[in-house]
């Protein structure tokens, strides 16, 4: 039996999820706020604690971090929230949350949660870096997949260890490198993005490490190179799978000795920098031909981030493509934004999407310039099914008239459902608990929407 905190301004919430707990064996406390969660772990020692995000006066977060202040222990905590975004996600998991879950959160996913939690090994270590404001984030997506990635990001933004991100050309590797940056404590430090794979090889090592005057033909004067212009933040590495192995050597004797030699110079130069290293390629083949080190391979992937691309993320598809066109439509100060009719929202999902997220918000982005009318057709897509050929088709009752945005919001909701369900039903190619997985669903949620739509 364990003793479990609970804390909600929500009476009915917090009661329920009491029960819950009491009836799978635990002793549960409950706090209707901070500073009563606060003054009960003061006086009692909990196993766990399920934390709230939204609360009037001190929020979950700004608990969270008066635990780290406060506590000489902090037990595992598991926020929740019903608004979760990759901002209060990754912010959770930096200032050290055991987990970051959304209300309503099922009886299963409570015995899942606690499993982890109460197993010692697993308690998750804390941090004691300030709250950032929430901040609109690039990282668009309500998926599983993409609520895995922020929380991976919170996590190694509370640690300086580099990071190894892995994803197809497109995806947002980038964007990752630039949240890490964003939520750590080197955000005020500076950011510096260098692509491996779009300067020459020869110019490569000087651009890292800098040079000194007359190090080589059109060297007139010294240079510090991107480690040193780093120095205190964070260096991106993007496409390092590109690297010559020559670079790559001194890549990892930079990364152990924490110095840097200008080309040319002798003299070495001390740099604090953390680097995050980016590639689209297969780093394990590399290691088997040799193209890469294996020694650099395992200095760098410390910790690791996977972007699915995007045609696992079928759930995130039309959400990004809106964030897209309202960021468009804002940058030129019109309101409102340019929406999707159902034929192109249904071609969105069908579409493979070789290009991933960069490629969805340049159609987006086309879109917003050269559609004439508020509402966007398939054909102003111009999307072309042969070059990247989607799933088969979704059944017919699937499909959708083209005046649905007149309807009422439960009715257009509904249709839309019908459409998302049956399309990840067809990619899945009947699998339902991989279509769940595609819509960042529960299986039994899923379960539940055929029955209610008649798609069983």
């Amino acid at each position: 039996m364990a003793h479990l905190l609970v804390v909600d301004d929500d009476a009915a919430f917090r009661e329920t999820l009491a029960e819950t707990l009491q009836g799978l064996g635990h002793a549960a406390t409950e706090a209707v706020d901070g500073a009563a969660a606060l003054a009960a772990l003061q006086t009692a020692r909990f196993d766990a604690v399920f934390l709230d995000h939204r609360m009037p006066g001190m929020d979950g977060l700004q608990t969270l971090a008066a635990m780290n202040a406060q506590l000489a222990r902090v037990p595992p905590v598991i926020v929740l929230t019903a608004y979760a975004s990759g901002g209060n996600t990754i912010d959770a998991m930096r200032l050290g949350a055991f987990d970051h879950l959304t209300k309503p959160i099922r009886r299963d996913a409570v015995i899942e949660v606690l499993g982890r939690a109460l197993r010692p090994d697993d308690a998750a270590p804390t941090a004691t870096v300030a709250v950032a404001d929430d901040e609109a984030d690039a990282l668009v997506g309500p998926s599983d997949a993409m609520r895995e990635v922020h929380k991976r990001i919170g996590l190694a933004a509370a640690s300086a260890a580099p990071v190894l991100v892995l994803g197809e050309t497109g995806t947002g590797k980038e964007m990752v490198a630039r949240a890490l940056h964003r939520h750590s404590a080197r955000a005020d430090a500076p950011f510096i993005a260098i692509n491996c794979a779009a300067i020459p090889k020869e110019l490569l090592e000087s651009e890292l490490f800098g040079h000194v005057r007359g190090a080589f033909t059109g060297a007139t004067g010294d240079r510090p190179g991107c480690f040193r212009a780093a120095d205190g933040g964070v260096l991106l590495l993007d496409e390092i799978g590109d690297m010559p192995l020559a670079v790559q050597a001194k890549i990892l004797r930079t990364l152990q000795e924490g110095s840097v030699t200008p080309l040319g110079g002798h003299r070495t130069v001390k740099v604090d920098v953390r680097v995050v290293a980016a590639t689209h390629r297969d780093l394990g083949a590399g290691l088997r031909d040799g193209s890469f080190r294996e020694d650099l391979f395992y200095r760098l992937n410390v910790l690791s981030i996977v972007l699915p691309p995007l045609r696992e993320r079928l759930a995130d598809i039309l959400p990004l493509a809106e964030h897209f066109l309202r960021r468009a439509a804002e940058r030129e100060g019109l309101k409102p934004a340019k929406a999707l009719s159902v034929e192109a929202a249904q071609a969105l999902l069908s579409h493979r999407w070789p290009g991933n997220v960069r490629e969805l918000r340049n159609l987006m982005e086309r879109c917003h310039v050269l559609a004439r009318h508020r509402v966007i057709g398939v054909a102003e897509l111009g999307l072309d099914s042969a070059r990247a050929p989607g799933p088969s088709r979704p059944p017919a009752d699937a499909e959708l008239p083209a005046a649905w945005l007149a309807g009422e919001l439960p009715a257009s909701v509904e249709k839309l459902e019908r459409l998302l369900i049956a399309h990840a039903l067809a990619q899945a190619n009947g699998n339902r608990a991989e279509a769940a997985r595609r819509l960042g669903i529960h299986r039994q949620l899923l379960y539940k929407k055929l029955a209610q739509y008649g798609l069983e």
